[in-house]
């Protein structure tokens, strides 16, 4: 599994971060999305998937 996230287009909501911890953080700076994990564990991907599937602007992305 792949994790990516465009910057570009991120709100900064951080569902991502509360709902994969292990992959996703906001940034300190700016509170967007930071990925922690660009190549995650597959165990992580039902979160993963939900943090993408929640994304209130489409940030965020992953291929299997």
């Amino acid at each position: 599994m792949r994790v990516s996230a465009d910057r570009t287009v991120c709100i900064g909501a951080g569902l991502c971060a509360l709902t994969a911890p292990t992959v996703f953080d906001q940034d300190d700076n700016d509170g967007l999305v930071k990925i922690l994990t660009p190549t995650p564990d597959p165990t992580t991907a039902p979160e993963v998937r939900e943090a993408a599937d929640i994304c209130p602007s489409g940030a965020v992305t992953f291929t299997e």
